[in-house]
């Protein structure tokens, strides 16, 4: 299974973009981006709390559409899906 995870702005800078990874059968999505946002311990702790959940200003998409925070912990990635993350989102 290949699974491709794209980080924006600030989360970019310290992760990476367009990262091709192949987690195993049944990975969800929070324990996806958490093994990759752990090699920088900087990018973990944008992302992440102590606790280790996602930061509650964290944008998290699969393929397109958004994914709850709560859920990103029990949706499970499959091969083909595109996971982007975000964080939050000022302009004026």
């Amino acid at each position: 299974m290949t699974v491709k995870v794209r980080f924006f702005a600030r989360f970019r800078e310290l992760l990476g973009t367009d990262i091709i990874t192949e987690p195993g059968n049944g990975t969800v999505l929070a324990n996806l981006v958490r093994d990759i946002a752990q090699k920088n311990k900087e990018g973990y702790d944008a992302i992440f709390d102590e606790q280790g959940s996602f930061r509650e200003f964290v944008i998290v998409m699969r393929n397109g559409k958004r994914v709850e925070i709560a859920d990103a912990g029990k949706t499970a990635v499959v091969d083909g899906d595109e996971i982007a993350v975000f964080p939050p989102v000022a302009g004026g």
